[in-house]
């Protein structure tokens, strides 16, 4: 589903706040889908927001607000430099079903061919179906499941992991 009404873009260093708004939203609704926590980044100096920015983030935009996020992150060692995983993926719930998240993937897509990427990673919280539904028709398939990979308000939860070829 194409959307026409959102911008996709990459941000750089003079987004810092628009990141800095998205990210905290995203931590902040969804606590149980990321690693992280609102408290690990609410503190981040302007320097270290735009040090997390170093990897291709792209944001919909809908006017000046963005409205959701999604980032790369490429393998370091020399050997699996083909290989980068998809991170911080958040779409506001108003804007869920209207093809923002189709678009942030494919502008992901695009960085990460740019960068010769061929193998696109992501892990996605388990009992998340609609997520995971969302990744499947994407063209990602499951490659392992890690129990309890993230412990969330006393609870293990399950990661999915999941790949796509792209190149």
């Amino acid at each position: 589903m194409k959307d026409s009404l959102s911008t996709i873009r990459r941000i750089g260093a003079d987004d810092v706040e628009a990141f800095r708004r998205i990210r905290l939203e995203a931590l902040r609704e969804e606590p149980s889908a990321y690693a992280s926590s609102y408290e690990d980044w609410a503190g981040l100096t302007d320097e270290e927001w735009r040090n997390r920015m170093s990897e291709p983030v792209v944001v919909a935009f809908r006017g000046d607000e963005p409205v959701g996020l999604m980032g790369l992150m490429r393998q370091r060692s020399s050997k699996m430099l083909h290989r980068a995983s998809i991170v911080m993926v958040y779409v506001r719930k108003s804007q869920r079903g209207t093809g923002v998240a189709d678009n942030l993937i494919e502008a992901i897509i695009e960085e990460a061919r740019a960068m010769g990427i061929v193998q696109l990673e992501l892990a996605v919280t388990a009992d998340n179906r609609p997520a995971v539904r969302f990744y499947e028709r994407m063209g990602f398939v499951p490659i392992g499941r890690v129990p309890g990979a993230l412990m969330h308000e006393g609870r293990e939860l399950d990661d999915l992991m999941m790949a796509r070829r792209i190149g």
